[in-house]
């Protein structure tokens, strides 16, 4: 069930995919995680282009966890994109950042932004957010560890 409703994870630092990856493994989300380096790769997997066009194997996800700053394409320009698709509009959009800055929160949430959470995240923050978005998240609970 996890391969038909992953999470769109758009972070450019690797360190950060790792961390978040691990807590939401850890926490009991069973759902695949599918790491991208910015939003332009994102909309190719969003939209099925490139290396992203069998949409057997690229699945549309149920979530996206989105970095604001990152090179080429940032969060916030993303969320705009997404924000006039009609196709991709109704995805829910967790911001997962570095910056608490009232003024990147205020901006995220009037692109269409379903959540705002201040790195580091914890799975219990993603599922509380998730589940406030109407995300799908698949959360087995034998699998949370205590490390968490």
């Amino acid at each position: 069930m996890s391969r038909k409703h992953p999470v769109l994870l758009v972070e450019d630092d690797e360190s950060d995919v790792i961390l978040e990856s691990r807590a939401m493994k850890l926490g009991g989300i069973a759902n695949d995680v599918v790491p991208v380096g910015n939003g332009e790769v994102a909309l190719d997997f969003l939209r099925h282009r490139g290396s992203f066009s069998d949409t057997a194997a690229f699945a549309r996800p149920t979530l996206i966890l989105l970095d604001l700053k990152m090179p080429r394409m940032g969060g916030l320009e993303l969320l705009s994109v997404l924000q006039f698709d009609p196709k991709l509009s109704d995805i829910p959009v967790i911001i997962l950042t570095g910056s608490d800055d009232p003024t990147d929160r205020e901006t995220a949430f009037s692109r269409g932004a379903s959540g705002y959470l201040v790195k580091p995240v914890t799975a219990e923050q993603i599922i509380s957010a998730a589940e406030a978005a109407g995300a799908h998240l698949v959360v087995d609970p034998a699998a949370i560890s205590d490390l968490v």
